[in-house]
């Protein structure tokens, strides 16, 4: 009976395509990014941090004894590229697995072929799964038990959080290493590698390109060595085809169309740079605010998600300080909505500006998170009696409305000393006004009428003090 086929004997070619090194991909020519790609650790430009002489990661790979782990990082820090190296050195059969193609059932023929090798053969298996945070959950549950009992080995490679990316099992059975994005001055290497390599590079070109157009080249990839070498090989074939045998700046420029921002609307970058467009505005920074916002416009974020994020921001962080935040920020979402873009840049702008520079106040948030926790731990709480509506006479017989006294028939429109809480709460204090901006001015009116209920001054101030805990405590002194 034949042998049945291994993974890689079913799929031909690798992931990382060899003959690629060699120039060729479906009879083209590959691209120089590929052409380019390390083939050893030594070759590898930065990640000194990962692949320096004394690095676990290093000695695992030298030793063949590679764990399982995700590699993280930006696009072209160089995850697939340390793949693609891990496979040309190690002894472990190597099976790339495709993230978004590739089935349960296509994943139960990997581990078979891995179990087979492994009791047969006495051979490893790696499985390399690019993209590792496209996999549905089904997916990285198929993985689990096969790489908890060691019948492969995975390295998933992901530009995601692994935190969020990554089922949190699966992910406590994986070593993370974390790629950083390279340097300038290691991107500026990589392309004068490119530049000079006669077989696999550019070298046979002829073309030449200065230091300054080599270092604009890199700072324009921000991190990306991929990015950067595909703009140098579209840049030397314009110069090749022109006759001119240099890539100057004019060219450059030419080619240099708005940079990419590092923004994506789904992922880790979308929450760190609206968490530093909300830390800016609660910081009163409107220097700093505005340049975030402005990164989440430009890079295509929706209009309406960060004006949401204005409107909820000048409740919760501007609250009662200056109720007009309020008003700007809904009348900003409203004029966008008859604006649309360009125009909508004002209004939005104007809106994030305002709730940066206006006095900060989280005791709305704090006299919500308060309130509703007393709910939560009491429960239903009857209504006092005084405060119910007597609208028969029955009502009225059970002693409905006894007792309520009609503020605007008092002195000042207050009745000093009524509450109005449930018996079980009398005396605890949910709001609790800051000194800034308009609460200040709150705080007094509220500390003069809780005085002529019978408050001391000190438990006045104990009370204004809340706020300043954590969002949720109350004081509740009885």
């Amino acid at each position: 009976m034949a042998a049945r086929k291994t993974s890689n004997e079913r799929g031909g070619a690798s992931l990382f395509a060899h003959a690629a090194a060699q120039g060729r991909i479906d009879g083209n020519k590959a691209p120089l990014a590929e052409r380019m790609r390390p083939r050893t650790v030594s070759e590898i430009v930065g990640q000194t941090h990962l692949l320096g002489q004394s690095a676990a990661l290093l000695k695992s790979i030298e030793q063949d004894r590679l764990p399982s782990i995700i590699l993280w990082g930006d696009p072209g820090a160089g995850k697939t590229t340390l793949a693609h190296v891990i496979s040309l050195q190690t002894r472990s059969v190597f099976v790339p697995f495709n993230a978004v193609l590739g089935g349960v059932a296509e994943l139960r023929e990997v581990v078979n072929d891995a179990a087979e090798r492994r009791n047969l053969e006495g051979k490893r298996t790696i499985v390399f799964v690019d993209e590792i945070h496209r996999f549905n959950r089904a997916q990285q549950d198929a993985f689990l038990p096969h790489v908890e009992n060691g019948t492969i080995t995975l390295i998933g490679a992901t530009t995601e959080n692994p935190s969020f990316a990554v089922n949190s099992a699966l992910l406590s059975r994986a070593r993370v290493f974390r790629l950083k994005a390279l340097t300038t001055d290691q991107l500026r290497l990589l392309l004068q590698r490119a530049l000079a390599n006669e077989e696999r590079g550019l070298g046979s070109s002829g073309v030449r390109a200065s230091m300054e157009v080599l270092n604009e080249i890199a700072d324009a990839a921000r991190g990306d060595a991929r990015r950067a070498l595909n703009q140098l090989e579209a840049l030397v074939a314009f110069a090749e085809q022109s006759g001119s045998g240099e890539v100057t700046l004019d060219l450059l420029r030419a080619f240099d169309d708005e940079r990419l921002l590092l923004y994506d609307k789904s992922g880790e970058e979308h929450y760190n740079v609206t968490s530093a467009l909300i830390k800016s505005l609660r910081g009163s920074d409107p220097d700093a605010a505005i340049y975030w916002m402005a990164r989440m416009l430009e890079a295509g974020e929706d209009p309406l998600f960060v004006l949401r994020r204005l409107v909820i921001f000048a409740s919760e962080d501007v609250g009662n300080a200056d109720p007009r935040a309020l008003e700007v920020a809904v009348n900003a979402d409203q004029a966008f909505r008859r604006l649309g873009m360009p125009e909508g840049w004002y209004p939005i702008s104007q809106a994030c500006l305002y709730l940066a520079s206006c006095p900060k106040s989280d005791g709305v948030k704090s006299a919500m998170l308060s309130a509703r926790a007393a709910v939560k731990e009491h429960g239903a709480l009857p209504v006092p009696l005084k405060l119910r509506n007597a609208t028969t006479g029955l009502m009225k017989a059970e002693g409905y409305a006894e007792g309520y006294r009609y503020p605007h028939a008092s002195t000042g429109h207050h009745v000093a000393g009524e509450t109005y809480l449930p018996e079980a709460l009398i005396g605890t204090r949910f709001y609790a006004p800051s000194g800034e901006g308009l609460e200040q001015h709150i705080r007094a009116r509220l500390e003069r009428l809780r005085g002529a209920g019978g408050e001391t001054a000190s438990d006045s101030a104990s009370a204004d003090g809340a706020g300043g805990g954590e969002p949720g405590s109350a004081d509740r002194r009885k």
